[in-house]
């Protein structure tokens, strides 16, 4: 089996396909490491574009902690998963458990997955779609599954994804290659449709985006030793006022030091 049934009209619309290699090399490490998967755990890469490559980047990264995984990559356009199976056929071997597939939102696998990744998906529709979306996915998933849904830009220097669970949004993580970050709130371009248009005076996400920017200004003394020690200095004033993960596996120091912070969705997500 290649975790992989049969759909005739895939659910959601075809994206504009763009992507680079390492692009979601961010997210990937995030879920790797955060991530708890069970044995022979089924993972969809929904929505992988013109290029195969995020999914088999994928692939690899969750290999290196869970080698039974299966990673099936879903798209829309036939002629993307041809391409994408033409790159698989003479590396088949050294992909084990790897494979494509047509399908969208409906998921066409073999049984509910454990993890369904979707980046760079949803930012083409509306707030009410994007909502809808969600309840589907996070109604296909498997007991214990998780959808990890967001966006970045081109190169994957800034992220922001949520991770749903099946009874609901459960944490928002903000990712960013700090050399490359002029101020904390240039996150607020990449949140996911669900919160991009919250991102207004009176909403929880304007409001931590904005503290964010001023720790991140207080903490500008700390630059002297690089952007790594001035995030961390951001963090931890920032933490003061909204409930941060501090442990693991979504917190702590370790994380941080990535460019990461994450908080629970109840404390930015808006009220529907």
């Amino acid at each position: 089996m290649d975790g992989v049934a049969r759909v005739r009209r895939p659910e959601g619309e075809v994206t504009r396909g763009t992507t680079n290699p390492n692009r979601l090399r961010r997210q990937d490490l995030w879920m790797a490491a955060t991530r708890p998967l069970p044995p022979a755990p089924l993972v969809v890469d929904l929505g992988y574009g013109a290029s195969p490559v995020t999914a088999v980047e994928l692939y690899s990264r969750l290999r290196a902690v869970r080698p039974d995984v299966r990673v099936v990559g879903l798209e829309i356009a036939q002629e993307r998963v041809d391409a994408a199976r033409a790159f698989l056929a003479p590396r088949q071997a050294a992909y084990p458990g790897l494979s494509f597939a047509r399908g969208g939102f409906e998921l066409p696998v073999d049984r509910p997955p454990d993890l369904v990744r979707a980046a760079n998906v949803l930012r083409q529709y509306n707030e009410d779609t994007a909502w809808r979306v969600w309840d589907r996915l996070r109604d296909g998933l498997a007991p214990g599954g998780a959808l990890v849904e967001g966006t970045c830009d081109e190169l994957g220097r800034r992220h922001v994804w949520v991770t749903v669970h099946r009874d609901g949004p459960a944490t928002v993580t903000f990712a960013a290659a700090l050399a490359h970050l002029p101020r904390p709130s240039a996150l607020a371009e990449r949140l996911p449709k669900t919160l991009i248009h919250r991102n207004v005076p009176g909403e929880a996400v304007h409001a931590f985006l904005a503290d964010l920017d001023l720790a991140w200004a207080s903490a500008a003394p700390r630059s002297v030793f690089g952007p790594r020690q001035r995030w961390l200095a951001t963090v931890e004033q920032v933490r003061r006022g909204w409930p941060v993960h501090t442990r693991p596996p979504y917190g702590g120091a370790r994380r941080w030091r990535l460019g990461e912070i994450t908080l629970p969705w109840d404390a930015l997500g808006p009220q529907r």
